[in-house]
């Protein structure tokens, strides 16, 4: 294999509808789906034994809404993530009860759900959880207008919060119950980041570090994502060079049974000290230098010892003589990450996270793509709206419901969701025909619910088409259970879903399709001026790490991250989406080498007292600027993104090869 063999994570050898049609293979999330269960179970059986079942219904409904946003987390986040969405539900279902109460006719129920379509659309565009509370505003605005309501009109929208408060309730851990550490959501995703950080350790030097490489990113977002908050005013404070800026004030901690400030704080500390084991790593990866195989054993074994929770004997590092200044690197990071898991002082760079924005959301909702995607779902919905009353549809609202789940193109690619949704549903009504067929009563009908609803959590991470097929039968049980017909009227639904379908593929997919300008090139445009302020960052430390270049380099870690997902979901497209995708793919992997080589060029700093060649550094940035215009000007570079096979030599500054690769990829030229 020569020097200049392409990246084979630049190569899109895998044809898009293989890539669209393979499921994932998630574990079973045990927590989420025994909480969906029993809270629907408790909604139903509530309200049969109430003889309100009507209410038992929207409850249960919303149970299953807030089941949607359930996570493996920490109580706080997800909390915070179904106080958002369900909300919105709330106001969605209020919404179309009005609608449907004031006996509005086929124009105005339709300008209705059209302009809530719209603010849907804006609000999904501001991130994960708008998007959430967007399509739950709009699925309960269409239900609440179809769905026969109970006495009093509002009381659907009044009950449909108490299931998901059951869902929260059940997951709130009991007070004073000490848990393994190994429990603790935060403490399996540091444990996950170790093991993959291990795997790269272990694929150094080979096609696979790539992959590996962007396990251990997703698996350091994730652990982001559930740290604990740190308190204002520590009993135990760390050391001063350990310390982080404050997040909220102290609480109690029922997970571990300990003070919180105590927990929150060696968390942090050990998230700390993995953050500078990886880029240490990443380093090694961009110089195609391996470790030897007792080193890269050490964050499996640091992976168990965090999952104990408690370290008799400290894990040991061997000692191995590292010859190059990123091994140096990786070498102390290590250290300092068997003492802050041993419980021990360790000298750790910290990085506070700037303040939150407060007029983020504002802007994003009023920003071009929140803009263009609310036009785009409330075009779908207005087609939906007039089609279903020119043409003779019993339940008219499934038509915007399942517009409202399948045009997502946050939450995959529309095409599939559209095939997935009609042959999920054409499946999910032959299931419920053949169970209703048996005439069950309604406990029995409350059983299969809350079986369905256990489902949802795997389903919905394993593929959008076993999502339908759960989903599809729990709907409609609960519509048996709120008063509707038998088996007879739910194959119409399957009428409904490809109809809903066809208008999502024509109006929302080929005459106004996703491009990349829209999606892709804005995640790069971001991921590289991430890169350069973190080169920016290296380029001026003066001794020791500087606080501000961690947090750089998790925010440029966590940018290329983005933009990788939003390519590959683009590679699932069919034409031209797709094939525009797979030519921004080599422009996404050289920037990752990027990162790698700017990690590689901070330990020969650190380690091997090199200074900054002025020329090399304006090589980089220049490519860097080189490559936002050319996604701003939506103008894929030619050339290829090259991954030499043979280890970096030390001696030459990591920056210069590095320029030498964008150089390549901008130019086409061969690198040198």
């Amino acid at each position: 294999m020569s020097p200049n063999t392409p990246n084979a994570s630049a190569t899109p050898a895998t044809p898009w509808w293989a890539r669209a049609a393979r499921p994932a293979r998630p574990p079973l999330p045990w927590a989420p789906m025994a909480r969906a269960a029993l809270a629907m179970a408790l909604a139903l059986a509530a309200g049969l034994l109430a003889h309100r079942v009507d209410l038992g219904v929207f409850a249960g409904l919303g149970a299953m809404h807030a089941t949607m946003n359930d996570r493996v987390e920490p109580v706080r986040l997800r909390a915070r993530r179904i106080a958002t969405a369900v909300p919105a539900s709330a106001l969605g279902m209020l919404i179309g009860s009005a609608l449907q109460h004031a006996q509005v006719g086929a124009l105005a129920l339709g300008a209705g759900l059209t302009l809530t379509a719209f603010f849907s659309g804006a609000l999904s565009a501001t991130g994960p959880r708008g998007s959430a509370a967007g399509l739950l505003l709009l699925v309960s605005a269409t239900l609440g207008s179809g769905m026969p309501l109970p006495h009093p009109w509002w009381a659907a929208a009044a009950v449909l919060p108490a299931g998901a408060v059951l869902v929260l309730l059940l997951g709130v851990p009991l007070r004073g119950r000490r848990r393994a550490p190994g429990a603790d959501p935060a403490v399996r995703a540091l444990a996950a980041v170790y093991d993959a950080l291990g795997r790269m350790l272990a694929d150094l030097g080979t096609p696979q570090g790539s992959a590996s490489r962007q396990v251990l990113t997703a698996r350091l977002n994730q652990l982001q994502d559930v740290l604990p908050p740190l308190p204002r005013h520590p009993r135990n404070p760390p050391a001063p060079d350990t310390g982080t800026a404050p997040d909220t004030a102290p609480d109690t901690d029922t997970d571990t049974g300990t003070a919180p400030d105590t927990a929150a704080h060696r968390v942090h500390t050990m998230y700390r000290a993995a953050l500078a084991a990886t880029e240490a790593a990443t380093g090694l990866l961009w110089a195609w230098r391996p470790v030897p195989p007792e080193v890269a054993a050490v964050p499996g074994l640091l992976a168990r010892a965090v999952e104990r929770g408690s370290v008799e004997v400290p894990v040991p590092v061997p000692d191995w003589s590292p010859d190059t200044p990123s091994r140096q690197a990786l070498d102390a990071a290590l250290r300092a990450a068997a003492a802050t898991v041993a419980g021990r002082e360790a000298v750790l760079s910290t990085a506070p996270a700037p303040p939150p924005d407060p007029w983020r959301l504002r802007v994003r909702l009023v920003s071009p793509g929140a803009a263009r995607y609310g036009a785009r779902l409330a075009l779908c919905i207005a087609v939906g709206a007039a089609l279903t009353a020119a043409l003779p549809l019993s339940r008219s609202y499934w038509v915007p419901m399942t517009i409202a789940f399948v045009l997502k193109p946050d939450l995959g690619s529309v095409f599939l969701r559209s095939v997935s949704r009609a042959v999920g549903t054409v499946l999910g009504v032959a299931v419920t025909a053949a169970v209703l067929s048996l005439a069950p009563g309604p406990w029995a009908l409350v059983a299969i619910a809350a079986l369905c609803v256990a489902l949802l959590p795997y389903a919905t991470a394993a593929h959008y088409g076993l999502n339908t097929v759960v989903m599809t039968p729990m709907a409609l049980v609960l519509l048996q259970l709120g008063g509707q017909d038998g088996a007879a009227e739910f194959w119409p639904r399957v009428l409904d879903t490809v109809l809903a379908s066809a208008i999502v593929l024509l109006f929302g997919h080929l005459l106004w399709p996703e491009r990349p300008r829209h999606r892709i090139e804005p995640r790069l445009v971001s991921a590289a001026a991430a890169l350069k302020a973190y080169l920016a960052s290296v380029v001026r430390q003066d001794g020791p790490e500087p606080r501000s270049e961690v947090w750089l380099r998790r925010t440029a870690y966590r940018a290329l991250a983005d933009a990788r997902a939003e390519v590959e979901q683009g590679l699932a497209e069919p034409p031209p989406t797709g094939r525009h995708a797979a030519e921004w793919l080599p422009a996404t992997a050289a920037l990752e080498r990027l990162s790698g080589a700017v990690a590689a060029f901070a330990a020969q700093r650190r380690y091997g007292g090199r200074v900054p060649e002025p020329a090399e550094v304006e090589r980089v940035g220049r490519a860097l600027d080189e490559l936002t215009a050319a996604a701003r000007a939506h103008r894929p570079p030619t050339g290829a993104a090259a991954r030499p096979t043979r280890p970096h030599d030390p001696s030459r500054s990591a920056l210069g090869r590095a320029a030498d690769e964008l150089d390549t990829l901008l130019a086409g030229r061969p690198p040198r």
